[in-house]
C-alpha cells in the first residue's frame, strides 16, 4: 500500500476493523517514511462474473461501472447511497450462482429493482438502456409499465 503523501511503499498496519456487514475490512496505517496516517478499505471480491454484451463481446463484471449508472439514474432523488450499495448487493447475490450473464438481463434486473424502489430512477435508467430519442419513447413506456 502506498502512503497518500509521499507515496512510498512501506507503510504499516495501525489498526484493522471488519464493516458492520462483515463485507470489508477498514485499516488504519501509518507511512514508515513520512508517518502521515490514512485509512483504507478492503473489500472482498465475491462475485466473479463475464458479462456478454451485444455481438458476443465478453468483459468482467466491474461493480463500479454498475453503480455509475444506477447513482445517475438516481441522481438528485431521495435515495442513500446504502439504499443504492443495498440494491447492488441483492442482485450480485441473485447473479452469484452464474459464470456469465447478458448484459440485457443485468438491466432487466436493475430496472425491476429500481421501480420498487424510485420511479423517476426507473424511467431515467430504462431511458437510457432503452435509448429513448423523444418524448414519446418516454409516454410509451409509462403506458407499457403499468
Amino acid at each position: 500500500m502506498y502512503c497518500i503523501n509521499c507515496w512510498s511503499d512501506s507503510t504499516k498496519v495501525i489498526d484493522s476493523r471488519t464493516s458492520d456487514d462483515w463485507k470489508s475490512i477498514r485499516r488504519r496505517r501509518e507511512c514508515e517514511n513520512c508517518h502521515n496516517r490514512f485509512t483504507t478499505f478492503e473489500k472482498m471480491e465475491i462475485i466473479n462474473l463475464i458479462i456478454e454484451k451485444t455481438w458476443n463481446r465478453k468483459q468482467r463484471y466491474v461493480r463500479d461501472k454498475l453503480e455509475d449508472s444506477i447513482l445517475k439514474a438516481t441522481n438528485k432523488r431521495n435515495l442513500s447511497v446504502h439504499m443504492i450499495n443495498d440494491l447492488i448487493r441483492q442482485l450480485e447475490f441473485k447473479w452469484s450462482n452464474k459464470s456469465e450473464i447478458t448484459s440485457k438481463e443485468i438491466w432487466k434486473d436493475v430496472l425491476n429493482a429500481l421501480i420498487v424502489l424510485d420511479e423517476v430512477a426507473y424511467v431515467r435508467y430504462a431511458s437510457v438502456h432503452l435509448n429513448f430519442d423523444s418524448k414519446k419513447d418516454f409516454i410509451k413506456f409509462i403506458n407499457s409499465s403499468n
